[in-house]
């Protein structure tokens, strides 16, 4: 046993003295004992509050008894499909086999099944009937209800009734797993634990449920695309955890999924708690043959400082699963984890990150949030900053100084996503002026999106207006600090709402700009977001107004390949794309054009007549010859 890391078979047990685990977390990442993941933080929490937790990383799911190596737990199964959904881990938005997978041992894809939660729950009860099974992660909170399925191109039920599952804890899970576990050591029975903050359960009646907000049946939602997403903008609407509702959903006469509204938001105390457990931080030792966890390197040397995220970005599933309402950690407790990393052997003197899902939110949108929660038909930044927003970045500046002054720290980096109209709603210049000057690597990663405010406006980001304002003045101040520092944007094409002609507008963004990207993110539609519910109904479920949706996998391609109009290989897609956009005048040798016209075959054959493809044939030879003469002459 590796002293420190929780136990991950029966030899484990033994040395530690364990008869009995009181759960077994079973996990679709390799076990990885570091705060970035979800696993790590559910098991040392219960570690915590004094129960006995072994750790099942990637199971075989073609044989039981890759889950009984621990024997029946005492309180029952924890079942993760691991820190990202198994679906957008395996597959490429083209619905293509990705070849590498980051959180398995050398990086090595096809350790864990598609829909991993659902197969290992399954797997779980062949041999264990009556053992209570908790789901959680983010595949399980993303698929609470139901929810749209891009890979099968269907609508699923909960992934609740599907897995076999008792309880599925959303959310981040830290406080609605303490209580399930606290309920089932006191002998309640796990059928009765229906009354949990940041849970789903199933019940054959709505009897005992007297406050609860009814949704359309499954039935429904099947037959009308509009019923789905009316329903899903109530979800969407009662994801806060002071002012949203007790959610039914039914599928049957005697069988209903019940959503209890979420878990609060953890205190900075709590957050500090949190993070302060006892990590190994690292990879188990057993994977070091394999070469490592690929993950592990992008967060070995970074902090998080904060989780939830008050942006509302359509496309971003932040809202269903963290909340809108900002959490963080004391410049304390970041000061001392910065400490403790510089102590590391193969720490060069830089920290990679500093942040979360937005590094610049480090307190909630507006005072009253803690009281009565996030508004629920408004959103804080869009379509423009709110005028209660409390805009300030005066915390996350002196923590930034206080981790810059840390001896042995040369870098403090800045990787994770801000938010540029946030930025610019601060009147204090300090942190624009502090980011250029020390927290930027050369390149700093920003995310526009898209340059039509038709399509931002569905995407929910800001005017274009603003995104210029914001590179301008990134332009000047780095010009003041004599720095040589460029804005990389994040660009997304066949969004809902983008036709040929705004993605035509953003190929011509990208001609202005000098900039073609290497990667461009064509549109995923992954669970529990607006665009994913604009994606499968051709409606806005805010306005219930039609969408334009690029569907075709072809036209998706030309809006892609729009984007990247200077790779020869999309020639002939960028040319198709302009023809449809009746925007021909993009085809010729002025600097405005993308393209330059190219000779048909025909055209190079010299051909006017009537049967290009006999002529075409002739000439061919006609050269050919003509070639051979011309070799010999100079022999």
């Amino acid at each position: 046993m590796s002293k420190g890391f929780l136990p991950v078979c029966k030899q484990d047990m033994k040395e530690r003295g364990i008869k009995q685990l009181d759960f077994v977390y079973v996990i679709g990442d390799a076990y990885v004992d570091h705060p970035s993941f979800g696993h790590a933080i559910i098991s040392r929490i219960l570690e915590a509050n004094g129960y006995r937790v072994g750790i099942i990383s990637q199971p075989d799911w073609k044989d039981k008894s890759s889950v009984t190596v621990f024997g029946e737990p005492r309180l029952g199964f924890l079942v993760s499909g691991g820190n990202m959904d198994s679906m957008v881990n395996h597959f490429s938005v083209s619905k293509k086999r990705r070849k590498t997978d980051a959180y398995t041992p050398g990086g090595v894809m096809g350790k864990r099944p598609d829909y991993a939660t659902v197969v290992y729950s399954n797997l779980i009860r062949q041999t264990y009937k009556h053992t209570p099974i908790i789901l959680g992660g983010i595949e399980a909170s993303l698929r609470r209800m139901a929810h749209y399925d891009y890979w099968s191109d269907k609508l699923k039920r909960s992934i609740l009734l599907d897995s076999g599952a008792d309880i599925l804890s959303y959310g981040m899970g830290e406080h609605s797993v303490v209580e399930i576990a606290d309920a089932l050591s006191s002998g309640i029975q796990v059928q009765d634990i229906t009354y949990i903050d940041g849970t789903v359960v199933k019940t054959k009646s709505l009897d005992s449920v007297y406050d609860a907000v009814v949704l359309p049946a499954f039935a429904e939602l099947q037959a009308d695309k509009m019923n789905y997403a009316r329903s899903f903008y109530t979800q969407y609407c009662n994801t806060d955890p002071f002012s949203g509702k007790r959610l039914a959903e039914p599928y049957s006469d005697h069988l209903y999924v019940v959503q209890n509204p979420p878990s609060k938001p953890l205190t900075q105390e709590e957050m500090d708690r949190v993070y302060e457990l006892d990590y190994m931080r690292t990879y188990h030792p057993s994977y070091e043959k394999a070469g490592g966890i690929p993950a592990m390197s992008e967060v070995k040397f970074s902090l998080i400082s904060n989780r939830g995220c008050f942006g509302g970005c359509s496309f971003c599933a932040l809202t269903f699963h963290q909340g809108r309402i900002i959490q963080a950690r004391s410049q304390d407790s970041l000061v001392a984890e910065a400490e403790e990393l510089t102590g590391e052997p193969d720490f060069k003197g830089y920290i990679h990150d500093v942040g979360g899902p937005t590094a610049n939110f480090r307190q909630p949108a507006c005072e009253k949030q803690l009281k009565y929660g996030a508004c629920r038909n408004k959103q804080c930044l869009f379509p423009k900053p709110c005028e209660n927003l409390n805009v300030s970045h005066n915390d996350y500046v002196q923590l930034l100084r206080r981790l810059r002054n840390i001896p042995r720290v040369k870098k403090v980096f800045i990787r994770s996503g801000i938010r540029f109209d946030y930025l610019l709603a601060d009147k204090d210049p300090a942190f624009f002026e502090e980011l250029c000057q020390y927290h930027v690597s050369g390149q700093l990663k920003v995310a526009p999106e898209h340059v039509s405010d038709a399509v931002l406006e569905k995407m929910g980001k800001p005017r274009n207006s603003v995104y210029n304002q914001f590179a301008e003045q990134f332009a000047q101040w780095n010009e003041q600090n004599h720095k040589k520092q460029y804005l990389v944007p994040y660009l997304m094409s066949s969004h809902p709402g983008s036709s040929m002609k705004e993605a035509v507008e953003l190929a011509e963004y990208c001609r202005d700009l000098g900039y073609m990207p290497e990667q461009v993110q064509d549109f995923y539609p992954t669970p529990s977001t607006i665009s994913t519910c604009m994606y499968y109904t051709g409606v806005d479920p805010r306005t219930m107004e039609k969408v334009y949706v690029p569907r075709n996998p072809h036209e998706k391609a030309l809006q892609r390949a729009l984007i990247q109009y200077r790779n020869p290989a999309n020639y002939q897609l960028v040319m198709e794309a302009l023809k449809k956009a009746g925007r021909m005048d993009l085809v010729g040798f002025d600097k405005h054009c993308l393209i330059r016209p190219r000779k048909t075959e025909k055209e190079k054959s010299g051909y006017k007549g009537k049967h290009p493809v006999e002529n075409f044939e002739k000439v061919k030879k006609k050269k050919a010859i003509r070639n051979l003469h011309q070799k010999q002459k100079r022999k």
